[in-house]
Order: structure tokens, then C-alpha cells, then sequence
């Protein structure tokens, strides 16, 4: 076992863990570190605590120090700079007429390096740009190619719930999210209702996942043949999936059809498809197949 604290550098990010060595650090504290990109300004989120080793990706960066006043005054100042960086750049990419968007502006703490974070639609060859930035900054520059998602992740924005984005203010990492988890749950498969303001799926998808995989598993399937408690045949004509309540169409004894609910324990079925096993159409997996794209 290893003691670590973990360590986030902006809101909503990835949390890195770094050995807190005998600096007595909790939660909430800021900490200056060094990592791949040079030394770095970060939130302590996480307090020490012990991980399994095979958890840890070796070596184990030491914590430097806890941040003083003069640390936060330095961090205030670099986000000042930033914006005046994301101007400039800005302007040299109008300047070089590159089909390019650009995202965001970051400054490593020890000013060693600038990140400019972008979109684009295909590969840009921006190495006249990187050559103007470096003349007007005169330290490392990086030009960082993301997806649409990251762009999202980093801006933020309101959801079609009404609430701030997912993606800015918790999901430090995206899980993969497919079209099946939406037929799962028996959604509209309308592209305009299931995707979010990135326009790929919506990340929430994903958090009743398992809950509609289990309950589904304990339904039949809409036109499934099932007997029912009275031992009547039927067919299904429609499923409840968090109440558990099956209405079908049984056929009485006087030829007559009636539809009845049932509780789905009360009927008998074949058992349902295995898990993750949803049929899509031809139509649907052509019109939905670009929102799966990452």
C-alpha cells in the first residue's frame, strides 16, 4: 500500500495522485506539484489515504509544497495572462488564416510552457503559428488538438435539464456512451433528444445503465407470447419497466380479447435477451451512428 492525496488541476478534471511525503495536507488545501508538463498549481481533493500499488503509475511524484500567499497571487496573475495569451493567439491564427477554433489558453505555473487548446475539422499545420507565439512569449508553446466533447468539458453550459453541464462540473473522465443504452431505457432515439450541447449522446445515459439492464432482465419483450397467473395466453402489448408492470392482450375463453396488467412475477416467459443484447434497426444504426462518435 501507498499514501497518496489526490490532486485536481482545474474543475471537473482527471485527479492525479502525488505522495504527500511528511507535509501534513488535507483536503481542500492547494499544493504546488511537478508533473509531466512541469510544475503545476492544484486543489487537494482528495486526502491522504492508502492505494493498492498496482493502482499507482510509478514513479510517484513527491509533492513540493503546500501553496503559500505568494503561490495564489502567482496562479491569479497566470489566469490574467491567459486571457491576454488567448487574444493574441487569437490574431495570429486570423493573421496565418487557419480553419481553426480556439478553446483555451493555459500557463503552467512556473510559466515554462503555454498551452493553447483547439478544434478542428481535419489536421492543421501550424508550425508557422507556433513559430509567432514563441517570438511573443518567448517560452514553450503547445497547440493541442481536442473533440468536441473536451469542448464542451471546458466551457461548460446549462443541459436541456436545466442544470449545469455534467461534464464541468463532476465527470472528471467521459465514459463511453452508445445508442443502446438509450434503447435500453426505451428512449426516443430522436438525435435532438438524446444528445447534448456537444452534439454527441448525453453522458447521463449512462447513470441508469445498470439499474434498466436489471429491471429489463425480469420483463419480456413488447409482442412476447407469456401465460399469465390465470393461465391465459397473451400477447405483450406493453412493458413498465420501473413499476414492473406488464399490460397484455389475452385471449378469453369466449374468443374475446382483453387487455390486462400484470405484475411481471406473475407471468410466466421465456427469459429475456442477455445483457447489452438490443436490437437496433438498419434505419436506426445509419441515423444514429455519428452521435457514438467520440
Amino acid at each position: 500500500m501507498t499514501r497518496v492525496i489526490g490532486v485536481r488541476f482545474r474543475q471537473a478534471g482527471k485527479i492525479y495522485y502525488f505522495a504527500p511525503g511528511k507535509l501534513n495536507i488535507k483536503q481542500g488545501d492547494k499544493v504546488i506539484v511537478e508533473t509531466a508538463r512541469g510544475v503545476e498549481f492544484g486543489s487537494v481533493v482528495t486526502g491522504p489515504k492508502e492505494v493498492p500499488d498496482e493502482e499507482i503509475m510509478q514513479p510517484l511524484k513527491p509533492v513540493i509544497r503546500i501553496a503559500t500567499e505568494e503561490d495564489k497571487r502567482t496562479e491569479e496573475k497566470n489566469r490574467e495572462k491567459e486571457r491576454e495569451a488567448f487574444e493574441i493567439c487569437l490574431e495570429k491564427i486570423r493573421k496565418h488564416e487557419l480553419d481553426m477554433k480556439l478553446i483555451n489558453a493555459e500557463y503552467t505555473f512556473d510559466n515554462n510552457k503555454v498551452l493553447f487548446y483547439f478544434t478542428a475539422d481535419g489536421r492543421i499545420d501550424f508550425r508557422e503559428l507556433v513559430k509567432d507565439l514563441a517570438a511573443v512569449f518567448r517560452t514553450r508553446i503547445e497547440l493541442r488538438q481536442i473533440g468536441v466533447r473536451d469542448e464542451t468539458k471546458i466551457r461548460g453550459g446549462i443541459g436541456i435539464c436545466g442544470r449545469p453541464l455534467c461534464c464541468h462540473t463532476y465527470l472528471s473522465e467521459f465514459a463511453p456512451v452508445s445508442i443502446k443504452m438509450a434503447k435500453e431505457q426505451n428512449l426516443s432515439l430522436n438525435p435532438t433528444k438524446i444528445s447534448g450541447v456537444c452534439g454527441r449522446l448525453m453522458c447521463c445515459l449512462t447513470n441508469e445503465e445498470e439499474t434498466y439492464e436489471e429491471l429489463n432482465s425480469r420483463l419480456p419483450a413488447i409482442g412476447d407470447i407469456v401465460t399469465t397467473s390465470e393461465g391465459l395466453k397473451g400477447e405483450v402489448q406493453s412493458v413498465s419497466v420501473l413499476r414492473q408492470l406488464v399490460k397484455v392482450i389475452v385471449t378469453l375463453d369466449n374468443d374475446e380479447k382483453e387487455i390486462r396488467e400484470y405484475k411481471a412475477g406473475e407471468l410466466r416467459f421465456k427469459p429475456k435477451r442477455k445483457k447489452n443484447d438490443v436490437k437496433l434497426s438498419k434505419e436506426e444504426l445509419k441515423e444514429l451512428a455519428a452521435l457514438e462518435k467520440n
